[in-house]
């Protein structure tokens, strides 16, 4: 006999706005436990002294993570002058100092550098795995870390704010896998000056934004009252750059049991309108409920991901 499963069967995304201090980690398991629910995920981890845009996805809703993951997000974020760090934010030890202290206009002249697909070496704290190990380890172990340059995508990128000649803030959108404390490193050497993050923030991540984040006290106090639900948004918000094909009844039976089905001609074309270059992803639909992710070949839907909702 199958071991049931604890917790709730609740499906959908959260957009969570994390606080300081606070790891992606922690924060997916402090929603689970707020609705108890059997799974739960997050979609691309932001650094525990950054804010911001977190979707963490519950039950089903997991299945569509990946598809957040690769979405294009924006940042927020302000350059402390004078200071180099080794993990480039303002926690990590001093490696650099500086009285240069560049002016507005000279940030705006190297800006048009750094947009665009651009070669960025991630920062040795990183996440990213080194022969199996984390860099960030293997760094605070005292090893020499040394990352590959990779390309990444910015699609803008513009100061907003300098309160003072110590610190300019500036805002990017930007493609996955673009570091923050790697752009400001490499901003501040393109200027002659040493310079670190004091302040991130996530205000984006595909269509979540801050209009609609809410915070765990907010959640917490929804579940006091026993209204968590109305945080929870549907699990094909992470789906919202994927066409939407509307199946029968029994198509969707199909679906469900892992078998394809045939499209006519208008449904073809109609699903193809809707398609990115080089995506082949449907997403199906009956009666407002997702059904399943699909691959389009040769006029047939063959199910990817099913959804039990």
């Amino acid at each position: 006999m199958a071991r049931r499963k604890r917790g709730q069967a609740i499906s959908g995304w959260i957009n969570l706005d994390k606080p300081y201090d606070l790891t992606s980690t922690f924060a997916v398991s402090r929603v689970r436990r707020l609705f108890d629910a059997q799974k739960a995920g997050h979609a691309g981890t932001l650094d525990p002294l950054a804010t911001g845009i977190l979707p963490i996805a519950l039950g089903e809703g997991t299945k569509t993570v990946p598809f957040l993951v690769d979405a294009d997000k924006s940042y927020r974020f302000t350059i402390a002058w004078g200071r180099t760090t080794a993990t480039y934010d303002r926690e990590g030890e001093t490696i650099a100092e500086s009285d240069v202290r560049p002016t507005i206009a000279q940030v705006h002249a190297v800006l048009p550098r750094f947009i665009g697909e651009i070669d960025q070496v991630p920062p040795a704290y990183s996440a990213i795995k080194v022969d199996g190990e984390r860099a960030y380890d293997l760094a605070r172990a005292g090893e020499t870390v040394e990352l590959t340059a990779r390309k990444v995508d910015i699609f803008d990128a513009r100061v907003v704010d300098a309160a003072d000649a110590d610190h300019i803030t500036l805002e990017i959108d930007c493609g996955k896998g673009t570091y923050v404390r790697a752009l400001v490193r490499d901003i501040a050497d393109a200027l002659g000056a040493c310079g670190h993050v004091s302040q991130l923030r996530r205000t984006r991540v595909g269509q979540f934004t801050e209009e609609s984040a809410v915070t765990l006290e907010y959640l917490e106090d929804l579940g006091h009252k026993a209204r968590q639900s109305e945080a929870l948004l549907p699990v094909e918000t992470a789906l919202d750059d994927i066409p939407v094909l509307a199946v029968t009844d029994e198509d969707a039976f199909r679906l469900k049991q892992g078998r394809s089905i045939v499209l006519v001609p208008r449904q073809v074309e109609a699903v193809k309108a809707g398609l990115k270059p080089g995506s082949r992803t449907v997403s199906a639909m009956s009666g407002g409920t997702m059904v399943a992710l699909c691959e389009m070949r040769a006029g047939r839907l063959e199910p990817s991901r099913v959804f039990n909702l």
